[in-house]
């Protein structure tokens, strides 16, 4: 091998090494800073005096986020460059997170909506990102990096009613110490920023004909979004009710905490699962009926047997791992370059999203 080839092949495996790792940092808060409100939703709701459906709304708030900036990120990715673009989304994060925890009460709505904002850019550049740097791999990457995001998220519900409980700050420390991670995901993309030659070389450009395609028209489009749609209510209508639920049915703060930790590591096992699945199987259609199945046994479960709400709570997180790496993957799979599958993801984020936040408020609306 020249010598000229052998460091252009060093380039590469080292671009994609900072790759990986910025990938891996992100995906480290997609939803930790989310799945810390749940345990503590009664301490936020008792010190703001808020209603059943005031919080069920506040919940909702970074999902309309999602539906609103997921059309525009592909955008904001294609003029800045992806690594710019994901930066910036996590110094926004941070920013964001930090001022949800401060008084007065009403910089609560707003900061929400910055973290929300910010996991949307998040959320379809990942993908992009992915499908650029990793063609070949995009159902293991897609499956590591939702594994990371939902170890974190099991922590953060884990950590977050102890952190409430055991210092002074209360929920307002539970929720806002996750700014530190959001920071160190900052820090992580700082040499790219520093030293361009580590990102990606840029892709050739696209034929005319790619340019006018669109997810909008596409079948391909509205099944992948209607899957993202159905995977991500029901994951967050758990994320919003599980612990409120058990907490009236008698569980402590601490117990229902654990069992929303169930939810977000069994997450982690089904995220694993499909990561493994995809890259054996040929046809996804398997995976989407299992996943399905799934779901349905969880919801059946929790609602015949509460009692059993920690088998019900990893057998849900189970069944979203699952979904979820498979939806995400399907915007790589179904695509041919990391453009497409911006569109793609943008389109079907916008959509589910805002089918995902009709949840959490119609629950309210159905328990009180």
């Amino acid at each position: 091998m020249s010598t000229s080839a052998l460091a252009s092949r060093t380039a590469l495996a080292r671009r994609r090494a900072f790759a990986l790792f910025g990938v891996l940092l992100v995906a480290a808060n997609l939803r930790a800073p989310l799945t810390s409100v749940g345990p503590v939703v009664n301490d936020v709701r008792d010190d703001l005096r808020l209603s059943a459906f005031s919080v069920s709304a506040l919940t909702s708030v970074p999902l309309l986020a999602f539906a609103l900036v997921s059309p525009v990120a592909p955008s904001v990715a294609k003029r800045l460059g992806l690594e710019r673009t994901l930066a910036g989304a996590v110094l926004l994060l941070a920013i964001g997170t930090v001022i949800r925890s401060l008084q007065p009460g009403w910089l609560l709505w707003w900061g929400t909506a910055m973290v929300g904002a910010a996991i949307a850019v998040l959320n379809v550049a990942l993908p992009s990102l992915v499908k650029r740097d990793f063609p070949t791999r995009i159902g293991p990457i897609t499956g590591a990096y939702s594994a990371v995001q939902s170890c974190l998220a099991a922590g953060a519900a884990g950590l977050a009613a102890p952190i409430a409980t055991h210092t002074e700050a209360g929920w307002r420390l539970a929720i806002g110490v996750w700014a530190v991670l959001a920071a160190v995901a900052f820090l992580g993309f700082v040499p790219l920023l520093l030293r361009p030659g580590l990102a990606a070389e840029p892709p050739a450009p696209r034929p005319e004909r790619d340019r006018r395609a669109s997810p909008w028209r596409s079948a391909i489009g509205w099944q992948v979004t209607i899957a993202m749609g159905l995977q991500s209510m029901f994951f967050y209508v758990l994320l919003a009710w599980l612990s409120p639920i058990e907490q009236a049915a008698g569980a402590s703060p601490v117990e229902a905490g654990l069992h929303q930790s169930f939810l977000n590591f069994g997450s982690l096992a089904g995220s694993l699962v499909c990561s493994w699945l995809l890259h054996r199987l040929r046809d996804q259609r398997p995976i989407a009926i299992s996943g399905g199945a799934l779901m349905l046994a969880s919801i059946l479960g929790l609602v015949g047997a509460p009692q059993l709400g920690w088998i019900w709570s990893w057998a849900a997180g189970l069944a979203s791992g699952v979904n979820l790496v498979l939806a995400l993957s399907l915007f790589g799979l179904r695509t041919r370059d990391h453009h497409s599958a911006a569109a793609l993801s943008g389109m079907a984020q916008c959509l589910g999203y805002a089918v995902a936040a009709l949840g959490p408020p119609r629950s309210a609306c159905c328990m009180t």
